[in-house]
């Protein structure tokens, strides 16, 4: 499996190039900013686009879906728990998003998205927003905003709860295989056994609370 990590955006948001290596078919992970470098990156990796995939609605995630969709006219993809927050953002966010396409497709728990010789599963983990969602292929989880390198996503906005997020990590995360990679939506990569050791949020005393 081919990762390319693309930070974008002021707020250094993590877009993903997933791609098979077999037959160079790839999927765009969250690309909140700069379609065109995204765009360059991909045919720089000569890779064939066929889906844009949204693990929640913020607007740092969202932000070049159109230019995207403009240049590969594929589906986008989104958990339907989360359209009432992509189409209003809030924080005077529609002004500059107002042109935003519609989600083309909408996945929930167990849902397959499929490319090339790859399938990545649909996880529902909400609590960072409603309609948060995780892609687990190969031996790799993509989590967007729910789980970081040493932390977890703020509760704090529209439709957030610490106490969902935290049961979404405990019940769908933290029971992967250790070895498995985390891709969060900010920061650096990690594994499901360095957190399940060290993160200080979703250690066995938070989970085996629930």
């Amino acid at each position: 499996m081919i990762v390319e990590r693309i930070t974008v955006s002021m707020f250094a948001t993590n877009c993903y190039l997933v791609a098979c290596p077999e037959t160079k078919e790839s999927v765009i992970i969250d690309p909140g900013a700069d379609g065109k470098g995204i765009a360059e990156k991909v045919c720089t990796m000569g890779l064939s686009v066929k889906k844009i995939i949204n693990t929640h609605a913020h607007v740092d995630h969202i932000g070049a879906n159109g230019r995207l969709k403009e240049i590969y006219k594929v589906p986008i993809i989104l958990n339907k728990k989360d359209l009432e927050l992509y189409k209003n953002p809030g924080f005077a966010l529609n002004l500059f998003f107002r042109n935003q396409p519609e989600p083309d497709v909408f996945v929930s728990e167990g849902d397959r998205i499929d490319f090339g010789k790859l399938s990545m599963q649909v996880l529902e983990t909400p609590g960072h927003t409603p309609g948060g969602i995780c892609f687990v292929v190969n031996n790799a989880v993509f989590c967007g905003d729910t789980l970081f390198a040493s932390s977890v996503g703020r509760a704090d906005l529209a439709g957030g709860s610490h106490f969902t997020l935290i049961k979404s990590i405990c019940e769908k995360l933290m029971v992967l295989p250790l070895q498995t990679v985390v891709y969060p939506g900010h920061g650096p990569s990690s594994t499901i056994g360095a957190e399940a050791a060290s993160n200080p949020f979703v250690d066995d005393s938070h989970c085996n609370r629930l």
